[in-house]
């Protein structure tokens, strides 16, 4: 649990470190009884294609409520939506034993559901959503956390990868896609030493499959993704705004400590700039490293990782 300090005189709490072992150690899924789908349509969609379904990741600070989002399509270059389906919800996550049942909706015209949820313990969630007409089921994540949580927020495309998705739309290569050199053991080093790991990408959000894929094969966590809600196309449109809001939202609104920000792109450099967070603070790789007063990242990671990283105190988190 906490653990209190004595800092300048005055008591304070230290937070607890983000959980992520527990949602990796879920027991059974669970899977609702199957029935009929309720339009002919919709049996013969499941029939033909494969499923390709996805969950926002969402994450908010403790007291504040959350809705998760699941978006349910077929086939991987047709994505046409479920409509009107049913689609079971189910939580699993810190200091829970098993999967609590938080209910169903019908899925939408764009074959979406929107499930509110009330404020949620701290603590790290898997969120898994079943398709009741063939048991197809996708998984996402939830993180509530504490106010001020020290935070390492990376861009995926010519950041981890060596590959720009944002420059050629390379999305049907984007399982193979190769890492930079030291790049996975940067971020499993944040992740080791207690911080909040976040990826903040314009990818659009019918790729989340592929990118969950990729992560599990460079041995890395696939959450906290956020991708771009709002891109339909291959070449994801106001990626400066996107990160721009999404990055106010973390600082502003669940209140984390981005303590550092890694980037490729002069979108990147302006959406963190936007966001507040500081140049200082701004690592970029690439041919735009160390612009606009960011910090310059070399070919690849190995030099930073060493001369950086390793020297990084952990967060200011209790294990």
């Amino acid at each position: 649990m906490a653990m209190a300090f004595t800092l300048a005189g005055s008591l304070a709490v230290q937070a607890a470190c983000p959980d992520y072992q527990t949602p990796q150690q879920a027991p059974a899924a669970p899977q609702p009884a199957k029935k009929s789908f309720r339009h002919f349509g919709s049996k013969l969609l499941s029939g033909l294609y494969a499923p390709w379904h996805m969950v926002h990741d969402s994450m908010v600070a403790a007291g504040q409520s959350a809705t998760l989002v699941g978006k349910f399509d077929y086939d991987a270059l047709l994505h046409k939506d479920l409509e009107d389906e049913r689609v079971h919800v189910y939580l699993f996550g810190s200091n829970m034993r098993e999967w609590e049942y938080l209910g169903s909706q019908l899925t939408d015209s764009d074959g979406k559901i929107s499930l509110p949820l009330g404020p949620r313990p701290i603590g790290e969630y898997r969120v898994r959503m079943v398709v009741e007409g063939d048991g197809s089921a996708v998984e996402g994540f939830l993180s509530v956390v504490e106010r001020g949580r020290d935070t390492i927020l990376f861009d995926i495309d010519g950041t981890l990868t060596i590959n720009d998705f944002e420059a050629y739309a390379d999305y049907a290569g984007l399982k193979t896609a190769a890492a930079f050199y030291y790049a996975p053991q940067m971020v499993q080093a944040y992740q080791q030493k207690g911080y909040q790991i976040i990826y903040l990408t314009a990818r659009p959000y019918w790729v989340t499959r592929d990118a969950r894929e990729w992560f599990g094969k460079q041995h890395l966590l696939a959450w906290h993704y956020r991708s771009n809600p709002y891109a339909d196309g291959p070449i994801p449109p106001n990626t400066e705004q996107h990160k721009t809001d999404y990055v106010r939202y973390l600082r502003d609104t669940v209140g984390l400590n981005i303590v550092r920000a890694y980037g490729n792109a002069l979108t990147d450099i302006a959406a963190y700039g936007n966001g507040g967070i500081a140049k200082a603070d701004t690592w970029i790789i690439g041919q735009h490293a160390g612009k606009s007063g960011t910090q310059a990242i070399g070919s690849d990671y190995a030099w930073h990782f060493s001369s950086v990283v390793a020297s990084t105190p952990p967060a200011a988190c209790q294990r």
